[in-house]
């Protein structure tokens, strides 16, 4: 009875381990022309196609096509800009995740922007890859000109469910402005949980840094808590400048959303206020 009970109670200890080994499989970039995860007869380019259904291979081994299916912006209707006449590929990146318990591939595919439009269009694509390869969700992730995953790309929020990070940004010679979006995968949809701004600054005599990272916290919900936090640090460089340098200064704003049966929802707008303030810099 006691060794069946000592071997219960390791096992439970070890769920936050399982958690995090689940989700320590990071972003990939497969060529396009490799096979798709347990499916030799399946490339990612026939992955691809279900996004770009005219996406083709030139002399040269790159992939273009026009325009992409048709799909929603993960901040709604009013948001978003349009995908470029013409997309080209080499690859893309490629991230297992699970959602509802069940395992799923997400793959991102940044395909520029069009003229008229200063921010890009980047497709973040889901799969069920069990049995015949399907296309089950797609939305426009790009918030600014250039979208990648978040490194590490997910965030295990249960033993059967990771939520994906994304970020979208644009560099200048001294500013740089990142937007991220924390996204839920519930019923195989992708919706989002929040879209967190922060930016960076590098003048003469000093960098201001944002740094933002996500942990989770088991509060018996299906979901658990997400603390997101934003470490805004500014670091005198001690250079002779026309402006005096700020005090070295360092704080830390932080946000937690939880799951309150149909989404999740944060209580404070601290993160807001700081996208407020960081406005006012640029």
């Amino acid at each position: 009875m006691n060794s069946i009970l000592l071997r219960f109670i390791r096992a439970f200890l070890l769920l936050p381990c399982l958690w995090t080994a689940a989700g320590a499989q990071g972003v990939s970039f497969p060529g396009l022309g490799g096979a798709a995860p347990g499916h030799k007869d399946t490339t990612y380019f026939d992955l691809a196609r279900m996004v770009i259904p005219d996406l083709a291979a030139d002399k040269d081994g790159f992939y273009r096509g026009s325009m992409p299916i048709e799909m929603r912006h993960i901040q709604g209707p009013d948001s978003g800009g349009s995908p470029p006449d013409t997309s080209g590929l080499s690859n893309a990146a490629a991230l297992a995740v699970k959602a509802g318990g069940k395992d799923r591939l997400a793959m991102l595919f940044d395909l520029g922007s069009s003229s008229d439009s200063a921010e890009g269009f980047a497709v973040l694509a889901l799969y069920d890859l069990a049995g015949k390869p399907r296309l089950l969700d797609a939305v426009n992730v790009a918030v600014d000109r250039s979208t990648h995953f978040r490194d590490p790309g997910k965030l295990p929020i249960g033993p059967g469910d990771d939520a994906i990070i994304t970020l979208s940004t644009h560099f200048n010679s001294s500013q740089g402005y990142v937007s991220t979006p924390l996204i839920l995968v519930r019923d195989d949809r992708f919706e989002l949980i929040d879209m967190i701004y922060t930016f960076d600054e590098s003048l003469c005599a000093y960098r201001r840094t944002q740094e933002l990272t996500f942990h989770t916290v088991a509060d018996g919900q299906p979901y658990a808590a997400i603390k997101a936090t934003v470490t805004d640090a500014t670091v005198p460089n001690g250079e002779s400048c026309d402006d005096a340098a700020p005090e070295a200064s360092s704080r830390d704003i932080s946000v937690t959303y939880h799951w309150d049966g149909t989404a999740y929802v944060k209580w404070c707008d601290a993160l807001d206020k700081l996208a407020g303030e960081n406005a006012n810099r640029f």
